[in-house]
């Protein structure tokens, strides 16, 4: 397997493919980079260098017990950067991932970025709090960690249902995507994912967004059941100064499996213009 090792001993796994043009893909919670199979094989056959890793105490990374906040997920995605010295990236991050990205492209990214997109993102912040009236409730939270606590491999099992919008009517069930999400989700650490919530749910993006210089695309289906559309992406691309949105009707969180051809083809579209 291909790891770096991080400052703290974390060993980071990873995938890397091709030549050309790097494209960086950051994975959601709890999954893994396997989750871009669609879309790493899709710009593979299309010339670019394609890579993605696994985020720590996720997938084949070290269950480390410590580290799991957002600074640490874009200083290890900073090293993994440095160790491959990409240059000219296009960083693209689903969910969690597009809040990893923001934060990594704020903080670590001069000079290395072409460009970012954030697909189904978490950004700006997700949590209701006095400066965020409109967000989620923390008892929402709350339950995803008691579950991911207790009932870890039943939950992610149900969990799949409306991360891909199974619950609506007409929808295409494939027990395959809900399997891999499931098999994705139990190869990394219940510690790791417990407090990968609070990372995904409190943390404010909004200088980072603000902070942003390259251009960014912002993804999101209107139908998403887990990070709300007018919550984050009709805010997000607000923040940016450079910023993108394209929103879809109908469309599930996880777009990117149910939805591969339409987003491939926008992402296409976006990375060389």
């Amino acid at each position: 397997m291909s790891t770096i090792k991080v400052k703290d001993g974390t060993e980071i796994y990873y995938k890397d493919w091709g030549t050309g043009q790097p494209l960086v893909f950051h994975h959601g919670w709890p999954l893994s980079g396997d989750d871009w199979d669609a879309q790493m094989m899709f710009f593979l056959r299309k010339g670019y260098r394609v890579i993605a890793h696994d985020r720590r105490g996720h997938g084949r990374s070290s269950q480390t017990q410590h580290g799991h906040d957002m600074d640490t997920y874009a200083a290890d995605v900073a090293e993994l950067v440095k160790t491959l010295d990409l240059k000219d990236a296009v960083h693209i991050g689903h969910s969690t991932g597009g809040g990893e990205v923001i934060r990594y492209v704020a903080q670590h990214g001069k000079g290395r970025v072409a460009k970012a997109i954030l697909i189904s993102a978490v950004t700006p912040i997700m949590v209701k709090n006095e400066n965020n009236p409109d967000g989620v409730p923390m008892a929402i939270f709350d339950e995803i960690r008691e579950n991911t606590a207790a009932n870890r491999a039943q939950y992610f099992q149900d969990f799949t249902i409306p991360f891909y919008g199974y619950n609506r009517n007409g929808a295409k069930i494939s027990q395959g995507i809900r399997d891999n999400w499931w098999r994705q989700g139990m190869m990394g650490a219940a510690k790791a994912h417990y407090d990968c919530i609070k990372a995904f749910s409190e943390t404010d993006f909004t200088e980072d967004l603000k902070n942003t210089d390259v251009p960014v695309l912002v993804m999101h289906g209107e139908d998403d059941q887990i990070v709300p559309f007018l919550l984050t992406a009709v805010k997000a691309v607000k923040l940016l100064k450079k910023g993108k949105l394209i929103s879809y009707p109908g469309f599930p969180h996880g777009m990117p499996a149910t939805e591969a051809a339409t987003i491939n083809a926008d992402l296409l579209a976006f990375i060389p213009s």
